[in-house]
């Protein structure tokens, strides 16, 4: 008979926490407690991924009835009705998170609904006062957004509060740059919001390839967003006597949008509930929004579990210290997931749960695979992304680079301005394909398939010798001949 109530604890309840904890249980026979204080889903079934990308589909339909016209469709544009929308989004968040549970239990994993913290290296305590032990401890707890640390910041939303807004704002400020910030710029342009996006660097999406965030940039503006790079927030308060101004975006600035998006705005209404916001910026604009919102980051969910009470070492913003196989310094308590801030990817999480019972359950010491991770952001237009870029592959080999960016055919028969890019980087030496980066619609389908490819190592001659699914904006991966440059 065990020395212990479990043979693993998993504190955390989304996606990497619930996969280990099902795999442990059900494949390998362990027994197995979970705890999550909110609800189970984690951040992408309740708060992220799922219903952002609902919410993508959603905005993506304000174009529809206009594009529809140009193809011979006599259709007339609607109200976007968010109550509406926003009851079937909390209906299949419901939804999917009943499927988690019951996963759960049909693997027999006890759950608590409940806060757990570690109280010693085979102990973790709930928040209802219970003391639970296991031979092995998972810590799967992700992250959350971060507030700046400015006066007023509590005036403003984060990522997390989006979905539960009861009407969506006539105007709306975004600071950030990253995914998080251009993905919801592009979602409430398309719901008719008037946005305005503030980030300090000089190009939006820092660390993916040049050449495509700046076409996604480019694309942004051209569909209506207000985009402000080499900006920043300087003060913010609420609207007022001594803040007096005409209204939410006023001025040539809050003017700018595609026609689609003008016929929208008069069918949104509804504010913050703490009234009209004034904002000041580093360019020295002052104007009132309706809402701002806060996309400067996430930390990890790390602080006030005892972790380093009992020897676990955290990083500077809060990130679990593990080896390749996720163990922390600790040899019972493990960490995965965006806890650990190694790759903030929902199935990168999963795999690291994967490997952590092959590795603990199974004795075959697995470690974590973070090489060629395809990925997408659902901006609009979306990002698909493998490998390298540009930048980071010309700083460690000569490199070809064969790019090319054109106006797709459904798009353009409708008279839209929107291109795409297509571009991929091969190596002089060894002729793999080092990166390839896509900004088309239904980007991250792409590049999901060409991620099998470049995953497997394939050359610039095996595109080459693949023939071309004609028409598609795809053949273009295959029928790109000479480099446009080499560095």
């Amino acid at each position: 008979m065990s020395d212990f109530d479990y043979d693993l604890f998993v504190i955390g309840g989304g996606s990497g926490g619930v996969r280990a904890a099902r795999v442990a249980a059900g494949e390998a026979g362990a027994k197995v407690a979970l705890a999550e204080e909110d609800r189970y889903g984690g951040t992408c079934v309740i708060r992220g991924c799922v219903p952002k990308k609902l919410m993508v589909f959603a905005s993506e339909y304000a174009g529809v009835v206009e594009d529809a016209q140009s193809y011979g469709w006599d259709l007339k544009q609607g109200p976007f009705d968010w109550s509406s929308f926003r009851g079937r989004l909390n209906a299949e968040l419901d939804r999917l998170e009943q499927v988690y549970r019951n996963l759960l239990k049909g693997s027999n994993v006890d759950t608590f609904d409940a806060r757990a913290s570690v109280s010693g290296a085979h102990e973790v305590t709930l928040s209802s006062g219970e003391v639970k032990t296991a031979k092995h401890i998972l810590v799967a707890t992700g992250g959350h957004p971060v507030r700046p640390d400015i006066p007023n910041a509590h005036l403003g939303i984060v990522s997390d509060d989006i979905f539960h807004l009861e009407a969506l704002p006539k105007s709306l400020l975004i600071i950030g740059g990253g995914y998080i910030a251009c993905e919801f710029a592009g979602i409430m342009n398309g719901l008719g919001v008037q946005v305005t996006q503030y980030y300090r660097g000089a190009q939006i999406l820092r660390g993916f390839d040049d050449e495509a965030r700046g076409l996604v940039a480019e694309q942004m503006r051209e569909r209506g967003v207000n985009l402000h790079v080499g900006t920043n927030i300087v003060e913010m308060a609420p609207a007022g006597a001594d803040h007096s101004m005409s209204g939410a975006g006023t001025g040539s600035d809050a003017a700018m949008g595609a026609p689609v998006q003008e016929r929208l705005v008069a069918q949104t209404a509804g504010s913050t509930e703490q009234g009209p916001i004034w904002v000041k910026s580093t360019n020295g604009s002052e104007q009132v929004f309706d809402t701002v919102l806060f996309a400067t980051g996430r930390d990890p969910n790390s602080r006030d579990m005892g972790l380093e009470q009992v020897g676990v070492k955290l990083g500077r913003r809060g990130q679990i210290e593990v080896d390749q196989y996720s163990q922390t310094g600790v040899p019972s308590i493990y960490a995965i997931g965006d806890v650990t801030d190694r790759v903030n990817l929902t199935p990168v999480a999963i795999r690291e749960g994967m490997a952590f019972v092959e590795t603990v359950f199974h004795g075959n010491p697995t470690p974590v695979d973070h090489a060629l991770i395809p990925s997408a952001i659902f901006t609009q237009p979306e990002m698909g992304t493998i490998g390298l870029s540009e930048e980071e592959a010309r700083d460690r080999e000569p490199v070809e680079i064969y790019c090319t960016s054109f106006r797709p055919m459904q798009t353009a028969f409708a008279g839209h301005p929107d291109r795409v890019l297509m571009k991929l980087i091969v190596s002089k030496a060894s002729r793999k394909v080092l990166g390839c980066h896509i900004v088309a619609p239904g980007a991250g389908e792409m590049i999901q398939l060409a991620g099998v490819a470049i995953k497997m190592g394939a050359t610039k001659e095996d595109f080459d010798r693949t023939v071309a699914v004609h028409p598609t904006m795809s053949e273009e991966m295959v029928t790109m001949r000479a480099p446009v440059r080499t560095a």
